[in-house]
């Protein structure tokens, strides 16, 4: 006997059933892989799906630090060192806070701080943590983007809690904004120099819940440089640029209708800062904004062919936007920064390059 294979050819029954066999075979285990691999991540929750108590649209505001309070290191980055640790202790103790190690702090998995779900699973464990009150990133580096899949994004919507860190930190803060919908925190990590005028934004912003101007310093590294003047409102969003450039195309960004995106970059060519920033454009985003503030660009160099300076290429994407911006706020990889809450509405000058919060960032 032999059966019809594809209204071609005949098969042996034999051979026939084998091929059936082989085929179920198959299907199988690569169904049994994907289970496998499936139930070590979090699937991606549309926003109905975050909360059945809480309207997606609104974002939650974590609760205000205290003193006495716990703070949960992680590092979802780059490699961390035991002395880091040490001055990161030294550096919040000093602030009246008590600190609670990420258990995978000092992994090592190549040049990350450990594989990618056991960094996720510090930032998960630290927000399930009741103990835990507030969520601090050790260092930038890389690897964030990478573990983005792996958060879970609803128990973070049900547990809001302070998160900061900058640098490629900001993967977790516009993707748990995006996804969990509560407000993030572009501020210090906890090797950063944690000086006056940083300390003192967190402490106003973060234990206070003050709404307040953010405005630089008179200093050289203060300096604000019109882009296109006037006012604007919106809510805050951003972070470091080349992150944001890298997250372009994933189900892991906000919404940037009418909002204030703000940026920071650092050891960027003059030419790369103008490709993420065409590749803002292409994508659509700069055309969407009520303003922009751009923050430091440390240690950005002309390059080898120095025919546009930083501001010229600044303005020759912002400016036909005709919305209020400058250069130069105090965000980004310098010693003096803002603790800057995404999220929350604000309204920026671009006159004199100021920051004031409409809301406050905690409650």
């Amino acid at each position: 006997m032999a059966y019809l294979l594809d209204n071609k050819s005949f098969l042996p029954l034999g051979v026939f059933v084998g091929r059936i066999s082989s085929m179920k075979r198959r299907k199988f285990i690569t169904t049994v892989g994907l289970s496998a691999f499936a139930s070590q991540i979090q699937p991606l929750t549309s926003a109905a799906q975050i909360s059945p108590k809480i309207s997606p649209n609104i974002i939650l505001k974590p609760k205000r630090l205290q003193v006495g309070d716990t703070i949960g290191l992680v590092s979802p980055a780059g490699v961390v060192e035991q002395k880091e640790i040490e001055e990161a202790q030294k550096s919040l103790m000093a602030l009246g806070l008590k600190v609670k190690i990420g258990a995978h702090l000092l992994d090592r998995y190549g040049y990350l701080a450990g594989k990618d779900i056991d960094r996720a699973a510090d930032i998960n464990n630290m927000f399930s943590d009741k103990s835990v009150k507030a969520i601090i990133a050790m260092r930038g580096g890389w690897g964030c983007n990478r573990i983005l899949p792996f958060i879970n994004y609803p128990l973070i919507r049900e547990q809001p809690k302070i998160l900061m860190g900058y640098s490629d930190i900001t993967s977790l803060l516009l993707a748990i904004n995006a996804r969990s919908r509560i407000t993030t925190f572009h501020g210090a990590v906890a090797t950063s120099t944690w000086n006056q005028f940083t300390v003192d934004y967190v402490k106003r912003i973060l234990f206070q819940g003050e709404m307040v101007t953010m405005q630089n310093l008179n200093t050289s590294e203060g300096k604000v440089e019109v882009i296109y003047p006037g006012k604007a409102r919106g809510k805050l969003v951003g972070g470091n640029l080349s992150v944001l450039a890298a997250m372009v195309g994933s189900p892991y960004l906000p919404s940037f209708h009418k909002s204030i995106l703000f940026l920071e970059e650092i050891s960027e060519d003059v030419y790369r800062v103008d490709r993420m920033l065409t590749q803002l454009k292409n994508a659509g985003i700069l055309n969407q904004l009520s303003g922009l503030v751009f923050g430091q660009c440390t240690r950005c160099s002309v390059g080898d062919a120095p025919f546009f300076t930083l501001m010229e290429v600044l303005q020759s994407h912002i400016s036909p936007l005709g919305i209020p911006a400058w250069y130069g706020s105090m965000i980004g990889h310098i010693k003096d920064k803002f603790t800057v809450p995404l999220g929350v509405n604000v309204e920026i000058d671009g006159n004199i390059g100021t920051i004031r919060m409409l809301e406050a960032a905690v409650i």
